[in-house]
């Protein structure tokens, strides 16, 4: 239990929510494993004709935001933001549902990006140049298909333009932060400190910023960062209120098994404040005495002594 009402650490509380989400947990492993072999597959390799690498002929350029400082932007930093308000308020209640939420976050966006982009097949800006690494286009006499001649993983990679994997893995981890900063805040505390916004934007700003930069690079088409916004942000805002209430909810502060455990412990203590002793009374008829006596029977059994009130 708790050392005082309102106080959740991981020594009081970690094994209990562990066991609890369980089952969370280990779905949520699943999902890396089935994003795993997401990215193994080949993706569908859509037609691309002759006529068709007027748009695909940009150069290919490297990432300005690599593979790996998207789960650092998206997740850890978040991460670290859990953390500073678990060591000052020492609620594991807020940092196990924060963890667990952006987690799911993310991993349910990947595996949805992942699906469509194996599906969908979409060349990048740069098709031409993963196809053609030496400049020689070599097109089918009958179908004006490309035959590429580039390196096979470059060329798999080419096809897997739609949706942004970078943006929506953003989205996802940096939409759940602004919403959790919104209910951390009170930005919708109806006290009109609307520079609260500010902090709110950020996340998003950032995302946004990744999300820019891919179309920068010639990796993605301005559709495929759209949607991955999109997709990002409303898997982040499911996983969010899943957990934690509407930021401008009274209790926006905590999640929501935080506050029923508090109000069941509070309505536990009451209730057992109230509680009084029961006592049986037994009357006893008295000859000769002239009057009736009540006994404690109850006290009887407790002292070994009867307790008589003559009436």
């Amino acid at each position: 239990m708790a050392d005082q009402l309102g106080s959740y650490t991981i020594r009081s509380h970690g094994m209990i929510l562990a066991r609890l989400h369980m089952y969370d947990w280990i779905i949520l492993l699943l999902l890396a494993v089935i994003d795993g072999l997401l990215n193994i597959i080949e993706p569908f390799h859509r037609f691309v004709g002759k006529d068709m690498m007027t748009d695909l002929r940009y150069p290919m350029k490297g990432n300005t935001v690599p593979f790996w400082a998207v789960p650092l932007i998206g997740i850890i930093l978040p991460w670290a933001i859990f953390a500073g308000i678990y060591f000052k308020k020492k609620n594991f209640y807020d940092l196990h549902h924060g963890i667990l939420g952006i987690l799911y976050s993310v991993l349910i966006t990947a595996v949805i990006t992942d699906a469509i982009k194996d599906g969908v097949g979409r060349p990048r800006p740069d098709f031409f140049w993963r196809c053609f690494p030496d400049g020689n286009d070599v097109y089918d006499n009958i179908t004006t298909g490309v035959i590429c001649n580039g390196v096979k993983s470059v060329i798999k990679e080419g096809h897997k333009s739609f949706p942004s994997g970078h943006t929506s893995w953003s989205f996802a981890g940096l939409g759940f932060l602004a919403w959790y900063l919104a209910g951390k805040i009170a930005a919708f505390d109806r006290k009109g400190h609307i520079a609260k916004l500010c902090i709110v934007f950020l996340p998003l700003l950032t995302a946004a910023l990744v999300a820019v930069s891919r179309v920068d690079d010639y990796w993605h088409h301005w559709q495929d960062v759209f949607a991955g916004a999109l997709i990002g942000l409303t898997v982040a805002s499911f996983c969010y209120l899943q957990f934690f209430p509407y930021p401008f909810d009274g209790d926006a502060w905590w999640p929501h098994a935080y506050t029923v455990q508090v109000a069941e412990e509070r309505n536990s203590r009451n209730a057992n404040s109230y509680c009084v002793r029961p006592t049986e009374i037994e009357t006893v008829n008295i000859p000769g005495r002239g009057g009736i006596t009540l006994r404690d029977t109850l006290s009887d059994v407790e002292s070994g002594t009867g307790s008589d009130r003559r009436l």
